[in-house]
This record gives C-alpha cells, sequence and structure tokens, in this order.
C-alpha cells in the first residue's frame, strides 16, 4: 500500500505533467491548431486526477499495529456512534484488551458523523456455537473514548461473558 509520501511525490509530477500539458494547450490556442479544445479537455482531466491524488496524500492508509492484538473484522458500523467487531473465539482478555485498543486507533475519526455529545462506543463480539445448531452472540467488551489526555480510552471488558466463551471453547 503506497504511504501519503508516495502520493505525495506522484502528485508532484501529476502537477508538472498537468502545468505541461496546460502550456501545449495554451500554445495550441495561440496557433490556432484543431485539437485545441481536445486538450482543454485532457488539461482539466489532469488537473482533476492531480487533485485526487493530492488528496489521498493527506490521509494515511496503513494501519495501527498494537502488540498482542488479534485479528477482527468490522461486521457493523453505523457511521456515527456504534461500532461491532468479531473476534476469534480463543481470545484471552489480555488480547481482547489489545484488540480493542487497536480497533479504536484505526476507526476512531474525526469524519465519523454523530450527534453533539455523543461518543462513538466499539464493541466486541464471538460467536458461541451450541448443541443443536444454535448459536449465540457473545459481548466480550467494549471501548469509547473518554476525551482526558493522560487515557483517551476506556476499556470495558465483559469477565462474565469471557467466562461464558472460554467454557464454550472447553467443551
Amino acid at each position: 500500500m503506497p504511504t501519503p509520501e508516495e502520493f505525495l511525490e506522484v502528485t508532484k509530477w501529476a502537477a508538472g505533467g498537468t502545468l505541461a500539458l496546460g502550456a501545449i494547450t495554451i500554445l495550441a490556442f495561440v496557433l490556432g491548431w484543431g485539437i485545441r479544445f481536445r486538450l482543454v479537455g485532457a488539461t482539466s482531466f489532469a488537473a482533476v486526477l492531480t487533485g485526487g491524488l493530492l488528496g489521498l496524500s493527506f490521509q494515511p492508509f496503513t494501519r495501527t499495529v498494537i502488540p498482542g492484538a488479534v485479528s477482527y473484522a468490522t461486521v457493523y458500523d453505523s457511521g456515527a456512534s456504534q461500532v461491532v467487531i468479531a473476534v476469534p473465539t480463543e481470545i484471552t482478555p489480555d488480547q481482547l484488551d489489545a484488540t480493542l485498543r487497536q480497533a479504536a486507533s484505526n476507526l476512531f475519526k474525526p469524519y465519523r458523523l454523530g450527534l453533539p455529545g455523543e461518543t462513538t462506543t466499539i464493541r466486541a463480539r464471538a460467536i458461541v456455537h451450541r448443541p443443536g445448531g444454535v448459536s449465540d452472540l457473545v459481548y466480550l467488551g467494549q471501548v469509547q473514548p473518554n476525551g482526558e489526555s493522560e487515557n483517551p480510552l476506556t476499556v470495558t471488558l465483559y469477565p462474565d461473558q469471557i467466562a461464558q466463551l472460554s467454557a464454550a471453547n472447553d467443551a
């Protein structure tokens, strides 16, 4: 995955090409070339591409990796205040804490929608399969921002649910 710095470097080259194409377009109008209006379209398209590349250079594509976190999948995202991630059933409380912190780092972004005063909550869940073909969703914990500078996240683990998950794994 390209880094923002690489996108910025490509943007510089695209801007140079757009300026060169713009100069050729101006020359085409001065000399009355027949392709001058096509060059206007090509220059405009190049400018739009350059603007898009510039926009991509501002948003980092890299994900935060926290040691001890396990892979998760986002299964529900309201785009505002609720996110649910699925974690494997073989997860320890330490791994769950690290995974919730990693999800918070990757999903708590300023562009999330929401009402004023509404905080985003990320909840972790797993699926427990019981005999008879019945499956239950078990919520194992959640993380919310709390606004403090020293500890900006509040991670809450549900020990009873984690114990239920461990018992189901042992069975």
